[in-house]
């Protein structure tokens, strides 16, 4: 019995993968629900699954279930009740092939399809490991959604962090076509962030919403307008991400459907990794710390003891909001003068799905490994280091 995940061959008999520990569980064909794949027949609708048993679920892309994730599926089918009718303020991301007819016009029809199942593989990783939604596969592309029906404070950030992977990614993946084919293979990618009115979504996870305004218009023109390999992004999306990522500002460029010219941006790459309070004390300031004197004498207590030889690990523990960043910023403030080295390491919310994030990302920074470096750079620093 294959892993679908890994495709590991495994026991018949086995419930979990003994490669990647994935459960081993299958889509029912019949009613798309989950069920272990060591069971005859589907738990929800009794459909025989003998058939199917032997190899893992395909994908049907006019399907959301056999292509989301079961964690995100179950996140966004348990939450689904509180999203239903509400207006949500959402970044939507067009990505479709550049070029695509002249491609399809070159190649034999089976040899597209090899490539562009290997592209929505990409797209579909890139998308998912932000916990993005994907609305619609359309061909030659796709559409998705961050914000709805999984809500995010940091949604635009999810998308231009997925626009920028997505280019990388393809970016390798069009060198190979490029080799192996000798045709040219690049994305164009359009952000736009706006409301949405999300109306239901059905056991399937197909989401029925309603843009408010143009949002989905202008995001899908910005992809029509993008240069192969780039990603353009709103005024809207720029304002919430600005101060994460680099842009170059095109200027006031004339979109099809708008009366009045609209500002366009490039997204290059992200910034150094700065937190959200960062960003804030960066720009507006802070309010006055009250009431944690005593949190930061222990913290001052345990570097004492450090600065002795003695090992310290301070855990920080409190509900969301009560101001466990702010109390690490001010004990960063008050050590500053002190003669150490300090490295950071950050875990957003969306870095879930990325193992030992903070530890890789204080690696990349006392190697100098900087956005964009290819395989090579990257090892000759870590070599050097």
């Amino acid at each position: 019995m294959k892993c679908s995940k890994c495709q590991f061959e495994n026991s018949d008999n086995a419930k979990f993968c003994i490669e990647c520990a994935s459960p081993m569980e299958c889509h029912c064909p019949n009613c798309g629900a989950i069920t272990p794949a060591t069971g005859k027949f589907c738990q929800e609708c009794a459909y025989d699954l003998s058939d199917h048993r032997e190899s893992p679920p395909s994908i049907d892309y006019s399907k959301p279930h056999s292509y989301t994730p079961k964690h995100l599926a179950d996140k966004i089918l348990t939450t689904r009740s509180s999203v239903e009718g509400e207006r949500k303020l959402v970044t939507v991301l067009f990505a479709d092939v550049a070029n695509y007819t002249s491609m399809a016009e070159k190649l034999d029809p089976e040899e597209v399809h090899q490539i562009m199942d290997g592209c929505f593989k990409i797209l579909m990783d890139e998308i998912h490991k932000y916990e993005g939604t994907i609305n619609q596969f359309t061909g030659d592309g796709v559409m998705a959604l961050f914000g709805a029906p999984v809500a995010h404070e940091d949604h635009a950030q999810r998308g231009c962090h997925t626009a920028l992977s997505i280019q990388n990614a393809i970016g390798e993946y069009g060198e190979k076509i490029k080799e192996d084919r000798g045709v040219d293979f690049l994305m164009r990618i359009g952000l736009n962030s706006g409301l949405v009115v999300v109306g239901s979504i059905g056991d399937d996870l197909r989401m029925d919403y309603t843009a408010a305004g143009d949002t989905t218009n202008l995001a899908a023109r910005l992809q029509d307008l993008a240069k192969p390999g780039t990603v353009l992004v709103s005024e809207n999306s720029y304002r919430l991400t600005k101060d994460f990522f680099e842009f170059d500002h095109l200027g006031l460029i004339e979109v099809k459907g708008k009366s009045q010219p609209v500002a366009i941006y490039r997204a290059v790459q992200t910034k150094n990794v700065r937190s959200r309070l960062e960003v804030s004390a960066a720009g507006r300031g802070l309010t006055p710390l009250v009431a944690r004197q005593e949190e930061l004498d222990h913290l001052m207590a345990a570097f004492a003891k450090a600065k002795e030889g003695h090992g310290q690990i301070v855990s920080l523990v409190g509900e969301a909001g009560v101001g466990k960043s702010r109390l690490v910023h001010e004990f960063k403030e008050l050590i500053r003068g002190e003669d150490i080295t300090l490295w950071e390491g950050y875990s957003p919310s969306y870095g879930q799905a990325t193992p030992y994030l903070p530890i890789a990302q204080i690696i990349k920074k006392y190697c100098g490994i900087e956005e964009g470096d290819d395989e090579a750079k990257i090892r000759k620093k870590v070599t050097s280091a």
